[in-house]
């Protein structure tokens, strides 16, 4: 049985080894596919579905104010990204951090941020984070977003409906993570070389003990070509509400990845998968799972790492 805390008290590490997807073997096992498909889209797919629904049909402009380019319905969908990113992350960072409902049980590393510490802004871990999401993540995230609602608001792409083909567009929230997925694979190992990193990726990296606000917390230089991936659906057409699923996914969705908590506790012994501790090995040991458990590039690339067998020693 899991411990919540290791023996050793440097913090929480599953005991289970992390293995590629069953969807990835071949052929797949189809109850172990389909359970495992299960897991990753639900429950915490439910409020990005929510979110979405929320940003695109209460909290964005009319289809006819984003056909012509202005500053207000731009700085809107910017007031709103970060709004939604603050509920999202904000609230886990509350639950979590503030109000330390299950105090260190399951975090990774037996301490809490750094609040005195020169190498982040305002010799805060939490304020950087803070900073770096919502002035640089949220305005990247949010002039993609305009740039591709503005696209199909004028025309110039084809907008699909839910009631012209609703299977095409449910394929296209399918396949999204897995694709985008592959697009993090490729621009993390490139951030990751050693002049680049210096420049901008370090930024993200200097959060070894990560939490929810550490999500986004990038160098622009970062956000440019990680929110890239939105630019998707300039070559694919689709609904509006799936861009801005797309932008959320990718803009809030890490809040959870990095909330530093394998798992959250809700009553007694019932517990809510949380954080992803295959990205968690990567900021802990830098060279080793670049990518997604879900978008398994690393064990074709060999950077994988299974949790169990020491790692070599980071360059970093």
């Amino acid at each position: 049985m899991d411990s919540r805390i290791n023996e050793n008290g440097r913090g929480y590490a599953p005991q289970e080894e992390i293995k590629i997807p069953p969807v990835y073997h071949f052929p797949p096992p189809i109850i172990k596919s389909i359970n495992w498909l299960f897991n990753f889209f639900f429950p915490w797919w439910i409020a990005y579905f929510a979110f979405a629904y929320l940003g695109w049909f209460y909290l964005s402009p009319s289809i006819e104010k984003m056909s012509v380019l202005g500053i207000s319905w731009i700085l809107l969908i910017w007031l709103r990204n970060v709004f939604l990113l603050t509920v999202f992350a904000g609230g886990i960072h509350w639950w979590l951090y503030i109000r330390k409902n299950q105090l260190l049980d399951y975090k990774y590393y037996s301490r809490w941020p750094n609040e005195k510490s020169n190498k982040f802004l305002f010799n805060n871990q939490v304020k950087d984070n803070i900073f770096w999401s919502i002035i640089s993540g949220c305005t990247i995230w949010s002039l993609y977003e305009c740039l591709i609602l503005w696209m199909y608001a004028s025309e110039r792409i084809q907008v699909i409906s839910w009631n012209e083909n609703p299977l095409y567009l449910i394929l296209c929230i399918f396949v999204m993570p897995f694709a985008g997925g592959v697009h993090f694979y490729f621009i993390h190992r490139f951030l990751h070389v050693p002049k680049i990193y210096k420049i901008a990726h370090a930024v993200h990296h200097r959060n070894v003990n990560t939490g929810p606000w550490t999500g986004i917390s990038m160098h622009p230089l970062e956000h440019v070509p990680y929110f890239s991936f939105l630019l998707l659906w300039l070559l694919i057409p689709v609904n509006p509400y799936i861009i801005t699923l797309t932008g959320l996914f990718w803009g809030i969705g890490p809040a959870q990845t990095h909330a530093g908590f394998d798992k959250l506790v809700l009553f007694k012994n019932k517990t809510l998968e949380l954080s992803d501790y295959f990205h968690h090995l990567h900021h802990k040991h830098f060279e080793l799972n670049y990518g997604n458990i879900y978008a398994p590039l690393d064990n074709l690339f060999k950077s994988f790492h299974n949790g169990k067998i020491p790692p070599k020693k980071s360059n970093y």
